[in-house]
């Protein structure tokens, strides 16, 4: 069952509530290529990406937030470190977020022109604790990086925020340990409603990053806790956001989009497999319908397998059966993907 959490409105998309947990990724390219962390977006967009995050290291580099509102529709999130002026400029800007510590941003007066500013425009702000810089205070009461540690010093940054009568808020708290992000989410959940934005930080590249993740992320997810949540690979972006949607499925969460299985193959394998599964999922990325296409090894009982697919085929000799609800329709030769997706498409 879903941790029930109070809604944050993030520009055009609501996060906690009832609503659905959306997918985020963050920009890459440098701060100073424009034009560059633009067409980024735009790719990152085009692949489903529902919220996007750019490093906004001083005033001036505000200029970025400008320019991808212009760019792109799915909300826009400056992060933040260290120089409050920045984000207020980022405000100014017309930012649908602020990713910020207020305990690393100067005096309590600081914190109060972040506050302000933000209420004034409805802005929400996600404070974001990382298992690598926590506060020494805090480190040394607990000699060491812990799910208690990472929940207390969300907590007091939270503080630092309803001080000044500020609760539009999200919480996001990263280790690259994946058992302590496990029981720090799950106690966060415990002690506050504050929709959370869930991740493993520095989990590696593409491979470790995304096994980390989804044992992480998923792990979460199938506990009901989290409300946006973002697959850190170091990688392109875009490989983030379709990890993070099949992760997603793989939680049992709909989500847009057909979800393609296939068997691990045997000695009764006469076809490719591994080169079809593939070359479906290619040719139906883009496609919105919510679907579930089998690509299975042998007509022996590939259907019987795949029998909880929507539609699929089963290997044979230079040929494949077509099945819809695992029942058997025809032999399909030749060109066997392109027939599977145009059967795919006559699908209600």
């Amino acid at each position: 069952m879903r941790k029930f959490t109070r809604e944050v409105k993030i520009g055009g998309i609501a996060i906690g509530g009832a609503n659905p947990v959306a997918v985020q990724s963050m920009l890459n390219v440098p701060i100073k290529d424009i034009d560059g962390n633009v067409a980024q977006a735009k790719r990152l967009e085009a692949e489903g990406c529902q919220i996007i995050r750019v490093t906004v290291p001083s005033v001036e580099d505000a200029v970025v937030i400008e320019r991808l509102k212009e760019a792109v529709k799915m909300p826009v999130v400056a992060d933040i470190h260290f120089d409050y002026k920045a984000a207020l400029a980022c405000v100014d800007a017309g930012v649908d977020k602020i990713r910020i510590n207020p305990g690393n941003i100067g005096d309590d007066a600081n914190v109060r022109a972040v506050a302000n500013a933000c209420r004034a425009k409805n802005i929400p702000i996600r404070i974001g604790v990382n298992g690598g810089s926590l506060e020494k205070d805090i480190l040394a009461k607990y000699g060491k990086v812990t799910p208690e540690a990472l929940v207390e010093s969300a907590l007091y940054h939270v503080s630092l925020l309803e001080k000044h009568d500020f609760d539009d808020i999200v919480i996001s708290i990263k280790s690259s340990n994946v058992p302590i992000v496990i029981d720090a989410y799950k106690l966060l959940s415990e002690k506050c409603n504050y929709p959370l934005h869930v991740g493993v930080t520095e989990a590696g590249t593409y491979r470790m990053g995304l096994i980390k993740s989804a044992m992480g992320i998923g792990s979460l997810l199938m506990q009901g806790i989290g409300d946006t949540i973002r697959v850190s690979l170091t990688d392109e972006p875009e490989k983030e956001i379709r990890a993070g949607f099949d992760i997603l499925r793989a939680a049992g969460l709909k989500v847009a989009g057909p979800e393609v299985v296939s068997c691990p193959t045997c000695g009764r394998t006469n076809i490719n497999v591994a080169q079809i599964a593939t070359e479906v999922e290619e040719r139906l990325r883009g496609c919105k319908k919510q679907i579930k296409v089998a690509v299975m090894g042998c007509v022996v009982n590939g259907p019987g397998e795949a029998k909880g697919a929507d539609i699929g085929i089963a290997g044979g000799k230079d040929c494949a059966m077509l099945f819809v609800k695992g029942e058997q329709i025809r032999m399909l030769r030749g060109d066997i993907v392109g027939q599977l997706v145009e059967e795919i498409n006559r699908l209600v």
